[in-house]
């Protein structure tokens, strides 16, 4: 693993990511077609490039490697930022595709964005691996109304207050800075409405967040899948832990909750219906208006071919009839 600086701040990749960034190159503009059943052959210097949300970065980054290999002349510029960044940058001309992570605005639609679900990720809320607490946290997990009352409303601030034991220490509470659909969708969970709603220290990007925590004893926060586990070993990344969602609120995570002991149990779980929604979601790719030859074809790829990285990179695969379905609009 590795770390690598952004905006002034240390910032926690998991290697995947960090071997990741080799892949961005410096130009931009989706210029020309790719090679794809149906369409032009692709013109000889092609960059497609891509900004938005953490959540989908690293299977992006997979998508984009793979498809590079297969298509001459085609490259991908892909760029972490939030999905708020991704959606300006697409809807503005800076990137052809945008990251998101989050159900899109209605003045984004407006504008003309054209959205295609490629997969389904999770938020999760994550606590220090340090914590003297971590054991009783992790017995009894946090429903709806307890992240209410740490993230939203203050009106838990001491993990005594939580775990009923007493404790003075406090509960060091980490929010995203950017704008971003883990926070929206935290919030939601949260009995919120917006990451506007969300309390605490606020920190930039999924990997600033995981950071934060794993650097304070008493911090909680909430990170993507990717940024929870680590993507080579599948075991909750090195000073982290995932915070168990107590689903029926009787006060202790049962055998039917607790499955956060691995990336590949969780998104097992996620897959069968045991994880609700939010904090899980569907990730999207976007672009402004109808997408190009060349946008269109890779869709075409993502939403066929492409589907066999999703679940080793530690996403959950739509429904057959949803790829179905948005293969259908790819290729109207």
């Amino acid at each position: 693993m590795r770390t690598h600086e952004h905006k002034g701040r240390t910032i926690f990749f998991t290697a995947l990511t960090a071997a990741a960034l080799l892949l961005s190159s410096a130009a931009c503009g989706a210029g020309g077609p790719a090679t794809d059943s149906g369409d032009q052959p692709a013109a000889a210097e092609t960059t497609i490039a891509v900004s938005g949300a953490f959540a989908l970065f690293p299977l992006m980054t997979i998508w984009a490697e793979a498809y590079q290999d297969i298509t001459p002349g085609v490259s991908f510029d892909v760029q972490a930022g939030g999905a708020g960044k991704g959606m300006t940058d697409m809807l503005s001309g800076a990137a052809d595709i945008a990251m998101l992570s989050r159900e899109p605005r209605q003045e984004e639609l407006d504008q003309g964005a054209f959205l295609v679900p490629v997969t389904i990720d999770s938020v999760l809320g994550t606590a220090n691996a340090g914590n003297p607490h971590l054991p009783a946290l992790l017995a009894q997990g946090i429903t709806p109304a307890a992240a209410q009352a740490i993230w939203i409303t203050g009106e838990i601030t001491t993990w005594g207050q939580l775990l009923g034991n007493g404790s003075a220490d406090p509960i060091n509470v980490y929010t995203r800075s950017d704008s971003a659909g883990a926070a929206e969708m935290w919030a939601l969970f949260s009995r919120g409405e917006a990451q506007e709603d969300l309390r605490g220290t606020a920190v930039n990007g999924d990997p600033g967040v995981a950071e934060a925590v794993r650097q304070d004893t008493f911090g909680v926060g909430f990170n993507n899948v990717g940024f929870t586990f680590d993507q080579t070993t599948g075991q909750p990344i090195a000073g982290l832990r995932p915070i168990p969602l107590d689903l029926n609120a009787n006060g202790q995570i049962d055998p039917a909750e607790d499955f956060y002991d691995t990336r590949d149990e969780f998104t097992a779980a996620v897959a069968a219906g045991l994880y609700p929604f939010p904090p899980a979601r569907v990730l999207y790719l976007v672009t402004k208006g109808e997408p190009s030859p060349a946008i269109r074809a890779f869709f075409r790829w993502v939403l066929t071919e492409g589907q066999a990285f999703v679940t080793e990179a530690g996403y959950v695969s739509l429904t057959s009839e949803r790829l179905q379905e948005a293969l259908q609009q790819v290729n109207r």
